[in-house]
């Protein structure tokens, strides 16, 4: 009897080491799959594989941080060849960071790259890395750099249109023949205005301290971006250029206050904007107006040409209405403010111009396209209230 019941509580013990064994090897069998295919997914994942190819950091489930190699180095010799050895036929010019060309990139992109004389610093490729991170729909996207035969370069993407400059006037100051209706004028300055509003809101804000009509490029649907952001900070990081010298404070865009605090801020590139605006409204090149007195303020000469009726642009006829025009002269002005803490800030003016946009679309879409052009006299708009 007492054998039997060893010979039963042996077998029992027996039997539940067996499940524990057999539950042992199932947990570890589940746990090594799930292990397995986590590290199958994060060696799979594109973004993973393509951070580790540009020399960052992955980091799985996680954001990725990036090093000093986050922005993609391009080789001499492939710039060389994109370039056809940075021929006349691809040179377009000459800008803030120097000799602008067009090129082709093994992969197939259009691009341009800006070149100028420079020895390699880290400093240089720190300031890419950060400026390439900042992504926006209206930025000009920069996509790397070289520092090769004693030469900075920086790739960009490139865009089919030209700048605004070119749809508004000619090299020369002319009209151009390129005839931009009044609502697309307006999608324009809001594409550019939400551009800025997206620099002047990063942590801390980046002030471009050059924007121009020249630097609002436009692609095939007429989608502005800004370019150059950021690159006359750039070149303040590697102690060759500072805020005293340079375009931005040689050109009808400087704000006035620069005479007297020698700072370029955000309020300044407010008024840059607003002279961006002028531009659109008048189809003028500013920098070419013919002032009547020295020293005449843009202010005083808005207001002169409004009350002899010929600020806007005469390429627009019969396609705006009134309201809308004194809508946009009178933020203009306000972005004109000598006084830089009285102009607007840039989410301000965003919110403006899509208000006066959506605006405009009602009123043209219900009234047609006989649309009256007469705008409020001067005496009238610059009226105290």
């Amino acid at each position: 009897m007492a054998g039997s019941f060893a010979t039963i509580i042996g077998s029992a013990a027996g039997g539940v080491l067996l499940v524990l064994i057999v539950a042992g090897l199932l947990w570890y069998w589940l746990h090594y799959r799930k292990l397995s295919n986590k590290n199958s997914e994060s060696s799979s994942d594109p973004s993973a594989l393509v951070e580790w190819n540009r020399g960052g950091s992955v980091s799985v489930g996680g954001p990725a941080l990036y090093g000093p190699q986050g922005a993609r180095q391009f080789k001499l010799e492939e710039l060389d060849q994109a370039t056809k050895k940075f021929s006349e036929t691809n040179f377009i010019g000459v800008g803030s960071f120097g000799l602008v060309y067009t090129g082709l990139l093994h992969d197939g992109t259009f691009a341009v790259v800006k070149r100028r004389s420079g020895a390699p610093r880290q400093e240089f490729v720190e300031e890419v890395c950060y400026l390439s991170d900042i992504q926006h729909r209206n930025l000009v996207t920069l996509l790397g750099y070289c520092q090769e035969d004693g030469s900075q370069m920086l790739v960009y993407e490139y865009l089919p249109n030209d700048s605004v400059c070119s749809h508004l006037y000619d090299n020369n100051g002319q009209e151009s023949t390129t005839k931009l209706e009044f609502k697309q004028r307006l999608s324009i300055a809001l594409g550019a205005a939400k551009g800025l509003c997206h620099l002047h809101s990063l942590k801390p804000p980046l002030v471009h301290k050059n924007f121009r009509t020249a630097n609002v490029l436009v692609d095939e649907n007429f989608i502005p971006k800004i370019a150059d952001a950021g690159i006359l900070r750039l070149l303040e990081k590697i102690e060759e250029a500072g805020p005293s010298s340079g375009t931005a404070n040689e050109n009808a865009f400087r704000d006035p206050e620069i005479e007297e605090s020698r700072l370029l801020s955000e309020s300044g590139d407010v008024y840059s904007f607003g002279v961006f605006l002028l531009e659109l409204i008048s189809g003028q090149e500013v920098s070419k107006i013919s002032f009547s007195a020295p020293g005449e303020s843009l202010i005083k000469w808005v207001e002169s040409r409004l009350g002899l009726n010929s600020l806007v642009d005469n390429r627009l006829t019969s396609n705006f209405t009134s309201e809308g025009m004194k809508d946009l002269i009178r933020l203009t002005i306000g972005c004109l403010n000598k006084i830089g803490r009285w102009r607007p800030k840039m989410d301000m003016v965003v919110r403006e111009l899509d208000r006066i946009l959506e605006k405009e679309m009602t009123r043209t879409t219900v009234m047609g396209t006989g649309i009256t052009t007469v705008v409020t006299p001067g005496s009238e708009l610059f009226t105290s209230k």
